[in-house]
């Protein structure tokens, strides 16, 4: 006999974070997270055996609803093992019941699990493995699958880079394009300084978001989501505050160099009349101009300092997740996001993770998408191209359901309006 109960924190966390499904989205921290930030009830839920052991496991979220009513979301699905079919119908019927009695209208999932396996540029490879009769066993037992979207109109990416870290980081930078290579291999040319938790400041961290959303037209949240976000999961390990930062005194001076430097080989040349001389030539006048227009961007700011890229992570059980970030629309040359970037997955690696997800990205990457570029960084970082199962609903009250998915889309409506407006501003 299987029962549905309310698990002890603590256990409830051992059990997820143990798990092979274990994800930071299903933690007690994001539970927290949840609460405290998004005024969400969480319940920490386990289906017990016989011998008192949980086989299967759940942080439902529940947001309430006017009349009394709910709905319950499972971030990244239920814990447990998907192949095991009755225990996910047993689960499913019990959190129904569950639900029914808070006067839940519907549980949605989006389990981290993959429908197929893609090559690098998102080619389905047939004759490897695919959950195909899981999304069909999921509908089967009243599952509502909502299809399989390309964007991020899900709770959750359906889409996303995962970087296997157990390999030796000779091997990872093997597999990095061969631009993000010729980037990182140059180092750190104009000596951008790194501040990470304590050193850093969530301020500056919202500054690149803000710039990032205003760029590429995507919705982001107030600097009090983030701080929260960060306070609850960082005083739980699971998270980190990484800030790039550019002093502008000590870019003027490499870049007055680099100008001087082109300028004196230039001079050594002037006199040469070979083919080989003359490619050089104009070779060093078109890095000149490039040089000159960088260095009259880099005049134009009047800050001191600047912060160039950041990025809040999330850690958990294996895994490494790089949750919210962005970087400012200014001295996009210096190619930061690249350097911070290498600096967590080396962190991440130093640290025992066996995973970093670079957290969402298309599924239809294409030069006319607005996010292509997001994905063409993630992709160079040479991360396995993953595509989930996507969202399901599991319909507890039909009529309240059917008003509830009317209504909801004219609300998002509104919501994009408002945003759009105020990133116009």
């Amino acid at each position: 006999m299987l029962k549905l109960t309310n698990v002890e924190k603590e256990e409830f966390d051992k059990f997820v974070r143990e798990h092979k499904k274990s994800h930071f989205l299903q933690s007690l921290a994001w539970g927290e997270f949840a609460k405290a930030e998004k005024e969400l009830t969480p319940f920490y839920l386990g289906l017990i055996n016989e011998d008192g052991k949980i086989v299967a496991a759940a942080l439902l979220l529940q947001k309430k609803l006017p009349m009394g009513y709910c709905h319950f979301y499972a971030p990244r699905g239920y814990i447990l093992d998907y192949s095991k079919r009755e225990i996910l119908r047993e689960f499913t019927k019990k959190l129904a019941e569950f639900a029914k009695s808070k006067k839940g209208i519907f549980i949605k999932i989006d389990p981290d699990v993959l429908l197929h396996r893609l090559d690098i540029d998102g080619n389905v490879q047939k004759d490897l493995e695919n959950n195909y009769d899981l999304v069909e066993f999921l509908k089967k037992i009243g599952y509502h699958h909502k299809g399989f979207n390309k964007n991020f109109e899900n709770s959750e990416p359906r889409y996303t880079f995962r970087l296997d870290l157990t390999q030796s980081m000779e091997d990872i930078e093997k597999n990095f394009h061969p631009t993000t290579r010729k980037i990182l291999h140059r180092g750190n040319p104009f000596d951008l300084k790194l501040y990470k938790n304590d050193e850093a400041k969530i301020e500056d961290f919202y500054l690149t978001m803000m710039e990032t959303a205003k760029r590429e037209q995507v919705l982001y949240h107030d600097i009090g989501y983030y701080k929260t976000f960060y306070e609850i999961l960082h005083s739980n390990n699971q998270s980190d505050l990484y800030v790039l930062q550019a002093d502008i005194k000590k870019l003027k001076k490499i870049y007055e160099q680099k100008i001087k430097d082109v300028d004196a080989e230039l001079e050594l040349l002037k006199d040469k009349d070979t083919p080989k001389s003359k490619a050089k030539i104009e070779e060093l006048k078109q890095q000149q101009v490039k040089n000159n227009k960088e260095y009259q961007e880099i005049c134009s700011i009047k800050d001191k300092k600047i912060v160039l890229s950041s990025i809040l992570t999330a850690k958990y059980a294996d895994k490494v997740w790089t949750v919210h970030g962005g970087n400012h629309s200014l001295l996009r040359f210096l190619n930061a996001n690249y350097l911070i970037y290498y600096m967590i997955i080396k962190d991440a690696k130093e640290e025992g993770y066996k995973y970093i997800d670079f957290f969402g990205t298309i599924g239809n990457p294409t030069k006319d998408n607005p996010v292509y570029g997001i994905h063409l960084f993630k992709k160079r970082l040479g991360g396995e191209y993953l595509e989930f199962i996507g969202e399901f609903d599991y319909v507890v009250n039909p009529v309240m359901y059917f008003l509830f998915q009317k209504l909801v889309p004219f609300y998002h409506k509104i919501m994009r309006k408002k945003l759009k407006k105020e990133l116009n501003q």
